[in-house]
C-alpha cells in the first residue's frame, strides 16, 4: 500500500463504507475460479481482503486470467512481466482493464488501477471480476473453465419483428393502463376555484 497515515473523520467513514461492501464469500469463489481458469499451479491465498489484494496486486494473475478467456494465438496481452517495480505492476493492471473492456465488460463495472494497487476499493475489484466471469459464462465459446453456476448468465438480446399491418393495428388499440372513458361525463364539474355545487 502507499505510504499514507490513518484517515480520520469523514474520509475514515467513507473508507469504512467502501470496506463494508467487500464480500468474503465472493472472494473465495473468485479465487477458486481464477485458479481453475488459469490452469497453473497457483498458490491459494489466505482468506481476507488484504491477502486477496496482495495476491492480485502485481497484475500477473489478472493478465493470465484475461488471456485464458481467449483462444490460443488470440491473446490480448502478449507479454506478462513478473517485475516487482511498482509502475510495471500498475501498467499490467491497466492492460488487464483495457482487455476486459474490449472483451465486453461495461465501463461502469471496471475498477480503477489504484482501487487494487493501493487497496482503496476491493469491492470494485470483485465487481469487475464478477462481470468478467458472467460474460465468459454467457459467451459459451469453450474458453471458460470452472463451474458455470459460479456466475450468472447475462440476458441475451431478444429482438422482435412486427409487420406493417400489425403496427397499424396496434395504433387503434387503447391500452388497459390508459383506463376507459365509458360512462364518464363532466356533469357536476365547476370552474377552477369555485365551490362545488351540491343540489
Amino acid at each position: 500500500m502507499a505510504n499514507r497515515g490513518p484517515s480520520y473523520g469523514l474520509s475514515r467513514e467513507v473508507q469504512e463504507k467502501i470496506e463494508q461492501k467487500y464480500d468474503p464469500e465472493l472472494e473465495s469463489r473468485l479465487v477458486n475460479w481464477i485458479i481453475v481458469q488459469c490452469g497453473e499451479q497457483i498458490e491459494h491465498p489466505p482468506p481476507g481482503r488484504q491477502h486477496f489484494q496482495t495476491w492480485l496486486m502485481d497484475g500477473t494473475l489478472l493478465c493470465k486470467l484475461i488471456n485464458s478467456l481467449h483462444p490460443k494465438g488470440n491473446k490480448p496481452i502478449a507479454k506478462i512481466s513478473e517485475s516487482k517495480m511498482a509502475f510495471k505492476q500498475m501498467e499490467q493492471i491497466s492492460q488487464f482493464l483495457k482487455a476486459a473492456e474490449i472483451y465486453g465488460v461495461r465501463t461502469t463495472d471496471i475498477f480503477q488501477t489504484v482501487d487494487l494497487w493501493e487497496g482503496k476499493d476491493m469491492a470494485a475489484v470483485q465487481r469487475t471480476l464478477m462481470a468478467l466471469g458472467s460474460l465468459a459464462v454467457t459467451k459459451d465459446d469453450g474458453c471458460y473453465k470452472g463451474d458455470p453456476s459460479w456466475f450468472h448468465r447475462k440476458a441475451q438480446q431478444n429482438r422482435r419483428g412486427f409487420s406493417e399491418e400489425q403496427l397499424r393495428q396496434g395504433q387503434n388499440v387503447i391500452g388497459l393502463q390508459m383506463g376507459s372513458n365509458k360512462g364518464a361525463s363532466q356533469s357536476g364539474m365547476t370552474g377552477y376555484g369555485m365551490p362545488r355545487q351540491i343540489i
